[in-house]
């Protein structure tokens, strides 16, 4: 029996780059996650016959929220829902499962890298049929509908049980639990040379992979250690846990540091990578060498020819606008298209279905291809290890070949987080409206070549973009770049971008602090940044 529930709208429920984020006890309040949930479905109705997949990154209120969200799917008409047993998928995974069903959508309930527990993060995030992100057009309807709700759908039914693989019922909707690793294992078989990376591991490759105690561990066991065989102890923190381990799941050097030493260490094996909360981001360290994921993107695309899936090439390569311009680099040599997008693997999605573009990536972290419509840690990390046996060279040395063809970007992004949203307003509105007078203006070695907020139009479909930050570019191919983060749940994050650009024959084995110092600087002066938050340092640099 369908019951219907009445409810008042919350303030907030807006969506940001990739769902909704808030802390654990907004989202435990009577009819917050409901009030969501429905906002969804009325914004996006099943049609005859539809399924909806359902999974989560194991953080704490996951279990929970996929009750409430299977019954409030079963009032709504869904035909089919497939979850990932003990609520288990990962972000690419779920995506590939929405597309390899022929699902209307998917619920991925995670805050990615954010921590987790009690006290911490929890997150909705709604995707399409095509496995991506729901676009703007339909998060902003969805904010739309959450404000004017006066009621949510669900069936009195009792928990299914999680843990157990098979099908059972909640009103008509059927609910299968699946192996969350199976299907996404084998894509990956089908797309990279694993017999290759096999050979390279029994010829003496070494790999080390960090799992965070995050969504990935099991898939890591299965795709590292057993498919591959690597042995037993190369995925560390391998099991999900409801707070991570007390971790922050983010895949870099700060929260990574077991990890990092190692391999900045005498016995660092070849590569090392690591993967974040709900398994779409990555980290790359070679022997002794970070790569970050500006780098990575660019010198994945350059090599993705080695890997089988992409043996004939590539597309075309887009980026998040704040990534570096390395892999515009790698795009102008292949004579393939590029684009930049705003931030949010949303708007890739039109791009890869139009067929314009092959790998994207963002400098968070996150990288990609055509397989799915998410960003993907693990297909990150297994196309650097087909690179690596396909090359048979280190990570360092394949990166210095890369610069030298290519040139460098040094780069880095500055995170101001938690601050008061009153001062970053008043910062980026402050930084805009000095833009006309910044163009032509000289900072030692630098000129800006223009400066001017940043607006994107869709090439597939003519939607348009705006507020997504501001661009200072210089003659010399360098930019500073500001910019609201749109996935935090509490304050406001300001992020500052450096990048600098040296073309082959240029300086391209100097420190990176030492390269990006006199752009920190022009940013703070043509920001003001610690006038306006107080703080003469940011909190996290990546």
């Amino acid at each position: 029996m369908i019951r219907t529930v009445p409810t008042r709208p919350f303030e907030g429920q807006k969506p940001g780059t990739s769902g909704l984020r808030k802390k654990v006890r907004v989202f435990q309040q009577p009819n917050y996650t409901e009030n969501f949930l429905q906002s969804i479905f009325d914004v996006a109705p099943p049609g005859a016959g539809a399924a909806l997949v359902v999974g989560g990154d194991g953080r704490f209120h996951n279990r929970t929220v996929i009750q409430q969200a299977l019954r409030i799917a079963a009032a709504n008409g869904f035909a089919r829902a497939i979850v990932g047993q003990g609520g288990i998928l990962s972000t690419p995974a779920a995506s590939h499962l929405i597309r390899k069903n022929g699902a209307a959508g998917g619920l991925i309930f995670s805050a990615s890298h954010n921590p987790g527990g009690p006290d911490a993060d929890f997150g909705i995030k709604y995707n399409v049929a095509n496995g991506g992100p729901a676009p703007e057009a339909v998060t902003e309807a969805v904010y739309r509908r959450t404000l004017e709700i006066d009621r949510w759908l669900t069936i009195d039914a009792p928990d299914i049980e999680l843990d157990r693989l098979g099908a059972t019922r909640i009103g008509a909707m059927e609910v299968e639990v699946i192996d969350p690793v199976a299907d996404y294992a084998e894509l990956m078989e089908s797309l990279f040379d694993f017999a290759a990376i096999r050979r390279w591991r029994e010829a003496g490759g070494s790999f080390a992979f960090d799992a965070m105690n995050a969504v990935t561990g099991p898939y890591a066991h299965d795709i590292f250690e057993r498919r591959l065989g690597f042995a037993p102890g190369t995925v560390r923190r391998g099991t999900p846990l409801e707070d991570f381990g007390g971790g922050h799941p983010d895949p870099n050097l700060t929260h990574a540091p077991e990890l990092a030493a190692l391999m900045m260490g005498p016995d660092a094996p070849d590569l090392g990578a690591a993967s974040d909360g709900d398994g779409d981001r990555n980290l790359i360290i070679g022997r002794g060498l970070p790569i970050n994921p500006s780098d990575s993107l660019a010198m994945i695309a350059a090599n993705a020819h080695l890997a089988p899936a992409y043996r004939g090439g590539i597309a075309g390569i887009a980026r998040s606008m704040p990534t570096s311009t390395a892999a515009d680099q790698v795009a102008r040599r292949l004579g393939i298209g590029m684009f930049e997008t705003p931030t949010g693997w949303k708007f890739f999605g039109s791009l890869l279905d139009a067929g314009l573009v092959t790998v994207c990536g963002e400098e968070s972290a996150g990288t990609g291809s055509d397989h799915v419509r998410e960003k993907d840690g693990l297909w990150a990390v297994l196309m650097w290890l087909n690179i690596l046996a396909a090359r048979g060279q280190s990570v360092a040395e394949i990166a210095r070949d890369h610069w030298a063809t290519h040139g460098r970007n040094y780069y880095a992004r500055h995170d101001y987080e938690a601050l008061p949203v009153e001062a970053a307003n008043a910062l980026m509105a402050e930084l805009e409206a000095a833009c006309p007078a910044l163009c032509g203006r000289s900072f030692g070695e630098f000129t800006v070549a223009g400066a001017a907020p940043y607006a994107y139009r869709d090439p597939v479909d003519g939607s348009e973009s705006r507020g997504q930050g501001i661009v200072i570019p210089f003659t010399d191919g360098s930019r500073v770049i500001f910019r609201l983060s749109g996935t935090g749940t509490e304050g406001a994050t300001l992020r500052a971008y450096l990048d600098r650009f040296e073309a082959p024959g240029g300086r391209l084995d100097a420190q990176v602090d030492e390269m990006l110092g006199p752009l920190a600087e022009i940013a703070e002066e043509v920001a003001g940044i610690a006038r306006h938050t107080g703080r003469s340092a940011p909190d996290l640099i990546t």
